[in-house]
């Protein structure tokens, strides 16, 4: 992307005197310098969303409907544009840029088709048959604030943006500074839909700072983000009783059932855990097999691993991309280290690549983590999958239930057996032969954790209801009166009674 084009997107952002550096992760050179926004500036952005949420509210269903149509259209004909942003700033494969745009392209189509249908006033029974009328309209709760990471930039922001929107609401997003331009391009063709300016706004900054000035202001807020943090903006999202959605840090197991096909399902495991260089919630990071076949099953994916090819490329040749920054390197080196030097062997992996680009990492596979092990509990979020063995199915199921987190589990085997098992774990999905992209990729699905992996969900017609609040409208009618007096109830009482027999 050209510095024109660069400061373009950049000049909807309010001036500041300050500003930090972004970096290209794949070869560690500046791209440009991203302005930081004040509380106050952040303050003044929801209050002029505020305004324009009041006139958005009044625009029929149809209408952003319509928009988000035209976003649909606008996002697959810049599709190369949105590829070749999200490889700039988070120097993934061009496979894995691909599969998170097209995520964010069907969030546009999937909300314009449902949201007349989801957002329709709905008739409810009455508690007085024939003397009154109750429906249910879905309001929108007014300005939402989303605070997107910088994993998933595009699809995130639009699997939380377009639903808010689409709802009738104003929303100030803050970005994260790694990835700032991908989401001002994805507003800038959304503003080129049809969505008023002021109606999205994108804020960037100090994250504690900003995060918490969008908490503070907004009528609701949607996370996505680490743990800690998570519990942090429920704790400020609770003390002003205003709601929120949380997808936070996961631990995902894996469990190989007997009779499964090991060759599938160790491909089926690199699928699941090296996405994005394991920068994803939904990762795999733990694989439990039958005893009796780990080690069968250890050869074949260290083997497959070792064939991943990783570099950086603008076409398909490439499997794995670079980590996105020094920090992510560092953790995911200092978990690698931690568990070798507690006991832990290597199978395949283990290397930063320096002659590739600063951050790249060969995709690992590690076993015999111990308890002692900050990986054992900790969640990694990098291209390393830890592989166990268990002696029975209860044992398999135990450990893979066996931590604090719950956003994402899979089984592979055979599909009646791995359903059964499916039921048993605590998860906010389970993926059946596949890591994760079976239940990820389906926009009807809900997505979100249990545990410490969140609260809320996000994708479905829930996804869409969790920016409006419900609105309960009763209407007295006909030639009889709802009693208001002794003598009135004296008379319907009998009535009444004999309603609620019927009723019964």
């Amino acid at each position: 992307m050209s510095e024109t084009s660069i400061q373009a997107l950049v000049a909807h952002l309010p001036a500041n005197t300050s500003a930090v550096p972004v970096l290209n992760p794949a070869n560690g050179k500046k791209i440009y310098d991203l302005p930081q926004l004040t509380v106050a500036q952040v303050e003044d952005a929801v209050a002029a969303a505020r305004t324009a949420q009041h006139e958005w509210a009044q625009v029929s269903v149809t209408e952003r409907s319509k928009i988000l149509l035209e976003l649909h259209a606008l996002m697959l004909e810049d599709e190369t544009k949105l590829l070749d942003l999200l490889q700039l700033e988070t120097a993934k494969s061009r496979a894995h840029a691909f599969e998170e745009t097209a995520g964010a392209i069907s969030s546009a189509n999937y909300y314009a088709r449902i949201a007349g249908k989801t957002l329709a006033r709905r008739k409810t029974k009455s508690g007085v048959p024939l003397l009154t009328q109750t429906f249910v309209d879905q309001v929108p709760v007014g300005v939402v604030g989303i605070i997107t990471p910088w994993n998933y930039p595009l699809a995130l922001t639009m699997l939380d943006v377009l639903p808010a929107l689409m709802a009738g609401n104003a929303v100030v997003q803050k970005a994260d500074n790694q990835t700032a331009l991908t989401v001002l391009f994805a507003r800038h063709l959304a503003v080129e839909a049809g969505i008023p300016a002021e109606l999205w706004t994108v804020v960037v900054g100090d994250g504690e700072q900003i995060g918490n000035a969008i908490t503070d202001n907004v009528d609701y807020v949607a996370f996505t983000g680490s743990t800690a943090t998570g519990r942090r903006v429920a704790e400020r999202a609770a003390k002003r009783l205003i709601g929120c959605s949380l997808e936070l840090g996961g631990k995902n197991p894996m469990i190989v059932l007997e009779g499964a096909n090991v060759k599938r399902a160790a491909e089926i495991a690199i699928a699941g855990a090296f996405g994005s260089a394991g920068q994803l919630c939904v990762s795999i990071e733990r694989v439990y097999v039958p005893n009796r076949i780990k080690d069968e099953f250890l050869a074949e994916i260290g083997k497959r691993t070792q064939s991943l090819t990783v570099g950086r490329s603008n076409d398909f040749t490439m499997d794995i991309g670079s980590l996105t920054g020094y920090n992510q390197l560092q953790r995911v080196m200092g978990f690698v280290d931690d568990a070798v030097s507690t006991g832990a062997k290597v199978v395949a992996g283990g290397q930063q690549l320096t002659d590739v680009g600063p951050y790249f990492y060969t995709p690992t596979v590690i076993t015999n983590v111990n308890q002692n092990a900050r990986m054992y509990r900790q969640e990694v979020f990098g291209p390393v999958v830890d592989v166990e063995g268990y002696e029975d199915l209860d044992e398999a199921i135990r450990l893979a239930n066996d931590t604090d987190y719950g956003l994402n589990a899979s089984v592979v085997g055979p599909e009646r057996a791995a359903i059964k098992v499916a039921e048993k774990l605590n998860a906010g999905s389970v993926n059946i032969n596949e890591g994760f992209r079976a239940s990820f990729a389906s926009m009807e699905s809900p997505m979100g954790g249990v545990k410490s992996s969140g609260q809320g969900r996000r994708n479905g017609p829930g996804g869409l209801l969790r920016f409006t609040e419900a609105k309960s409208i009763g209407v007295a009618r006909g030639l009889i009166k709802l009693p208001s007096r002794a003598k009135d109830y004296n008379r319907m009482a009998p009535l009444m009674r004999i309603m609620l027999k019927r009723l019964k």
